[in-house]
Formats: structure tokens, C-alpha cells, sequence
């Protein structure tokens, strides 16, 4: 006769066998529900799904909010407060002070007083979306909402300026080689991470009523020139593009040549408008959309 003792504990060994390899088989990756596995969506195969999630999350998160209406505020991530600008003007000056023939020194000085005199642009993104902002906080039937990229400078400034206003705003940050922060001033339930930038500008363009471009580099131009090609082409509808700082645009980019040449027709330059203070480019916008004119509610 078999010891039952022995055939207990072989009865236990099966079982514990059984169970490591039930826990060895839920560890392994095929295991994993598709949508929780990140290696799986990260495959190139899997690019449209990510595609479209990247797509749908902001999507119905808006939608979810009534989010109908907005204005985009491009510019610089480079420009600084003022109160930053000025803290590091007077550090570099400082510094000169003590070694006035120190050339490094001296570079640095220059450019404290370049990011100096640019932290009016930091300014006037401030008030615009400020102005915006305290118009839509009384007329809810014509709101406008302040929509950025999500980072620093310009894109600061906008959030910022609609903080100030008792407002939200919406901040669409992507990942980028360098580390980037979300800044502190984006509507918590309206800040965004994105890795494409195709979907960012879709979400930049889906809801706008107007863009204004403050100056910047080739992120700012990159999302400028988007914006008037799909208007260009009718593949969006027209709305204000306003250039902030007429004679830095007119520095950087001849527009008259390329009608001149015949690149663009005579009529696409009126696609875009400057203006040179946040309240003449908010006017332009009031005007364009008659919101002088809107029924009261």
C-alpha cells in the first residue's frame, strides 16, 4: 500500500509546481491585456492605434468640457519673465563689475540685456490672454479660450495671462529630447502631453478662432507656416493670423517677395495682419467676429 503521507506531499508538490507556473505564465508579457502592455503598443505596428489615442484623449476631454472656441498663442519658449530677466541682468552685471575685462563676462551682460528688452514679448502675451480671458469670463456666449503649447515663455506668458484673469486655459506639451515641464499656470484638467506633433497641431487648429504669433524660432515658424498653408489650401477654415511686432516679422521673412515673384498669390497676404500691442491684437480678433455686436445674454 502507497504511505499516505508521501502521497500528500506529493499531491502538495504538484501543487505548488502548478502554481508557479500559472504565476510564471500571468508574468509573461503575452499575458498582459493588450491595452496594458506597453511594449506591445509601442511597437511600430502599432502606430495608428497610438495615433489615435494620442488624438482621442484631448478630443473627448474637451468635448467633455464644451470646449468649442479657442485662440492659439505660439512664440518662443526662450523668452523670460520680466522679473527673471531683470534678476539675471543684474547677477551678470554683478559679475562684470568685479572682472570688467573678462569677454565671457561681458557676452553675458549682452545677452541679459537682449533677454532683457525681449521679456516685453513675455509681457504682452500676458496681458493679451488676459484680455481675452476677462471677455469671455463676462460674455460666455462668445468665449474664447486661451490655447498654448504648454511650456515656458510666450507659452507661459498666455496661461499665465488667464490664470490672472480668473480663467482656464489649455496647454499642450510634447515630449521632447530635453526634458520639458508642463508650466504652472495651464487649467489642471486641461493639460496635455503629446509625443506627435502632427495630432499637437491638430488639437492647436481643430477649436481656433484666431492665431497669434509672437516672435520665435523654428517650432513658432514650423506652426505659422502650417497654419496658413491649410488656410491657403481651404483645408481649414480662415481665421485671424496676427503676426505681434510688425518689424520683427518684416526683418525675418519677406512676405511682398513671394507675391512678387509670383509664389503666392497678391491675395494670400491677407491672410495675415500685424499688430504691435495685446490690445490691438485683441482688437483685431473683437473685430473680425463682430463680438461687439453679440446678443447679450
Amino acid at each position: 500500500m502507497s504511505d499516505p503521507h508521501s502521497l500528500y506531499q506529493r499531491h502538495i508538490s504538484s501543487a505548488q509546481e502548478s502554481q508557479q507556473a500559472i504565476a510564471k505564465l500571468q508574468d509573461h508579457d503575452s499575458y498582459k491585456l493588450a491595452f496594458a502592455d506597453n511594449s506591445f503598443l509601442m511597437q511600430d505596428e502599432l502606430r495608428h492605434v497610438r495615433l489615435q489615442l494620442e488624438y482621442l484623449k484631448p478630443q473627448l476631454v474637451l468635448e467633455q468640457h464644451g470646449v468649442e472656441a479657442t485662440i492659439v498663442v505660439f512664440g518662443s519658449a526662450r523668452f523670460l519673465a520680466p522679473e527673471q530677466a531683470t534678476a539675471k541682468l543684474e547677477q551678470a552685471e554683478q559679475a562684470l563689475a568685479a572682472q570688467p575685462d573678462d569677454p565671457p563676462l561681458q557676452l553675458a551682460v549682452r545677452q541679459a540685456q537682449r533677454d532683457h528688452k525681449n521679456s516685453e514679448y513675455y509681457l504682452a502675451s500676458q496681458h493679451f490672454s488676459q484680455l481675452v480671458t476677462e471677455h469671455s469670463n463676462k460674455h460666455q456666449h462668445s468665449a474664447l479660450m486661451i490655447i498654448s503649447g504648454g511650456g515656458p515663455g510666450i507659452m507661459e506668458a498666455a496661461n499665465r495671462g488667464a490664470m490672472a484673469a480668473g480663467g482656464e486655459s489649455i496647454g499642450l506639451n510634447i515630449v521632447l529630447p530635453k526634458e520639458q515641464h508642463p508650466n504652472p499656470y495651464i487649467t489642471p484638467h486641461f493639460c496635455f502631453q503629446f509625443h506627435y506633433f502632427a495630432i499637437r497641431k491638430m488639437h492647436f487648429l481643430q477649436r481656433a478662432r484666431a492665431l497669434v504669433a509672437f516672435p520665435g524660432g523654428f517650432g513658432t515658424l514650423d506652426e505659422l507656416f502650417e497654419t496658413l498653408t491649410l488656410i491657403q489650401t481651404k483645408k481649414a477654415e480662415r481665421v485671424p493670423v496676427i503676426l505681434y511686432d510688425k518689424a520683427f516679422w518684416q526683418k525675418l521673412i519677406n512676405f511682398d517677395m513671394l507675391a512678387e515673384e509670383g509664389l503666392i498669390s497678391p491675395q494670400d497676404l491677407e491672410l495675415i495682419q500685424y499688430a504691435d500691442t495685446p490690445e490691438h491684437a485683441w482688437q483685431l480678433i473683437y473685430d473680425y467676429y463682430q463680438l461687439g455686436q453679440t446678443q447679450p445674454e
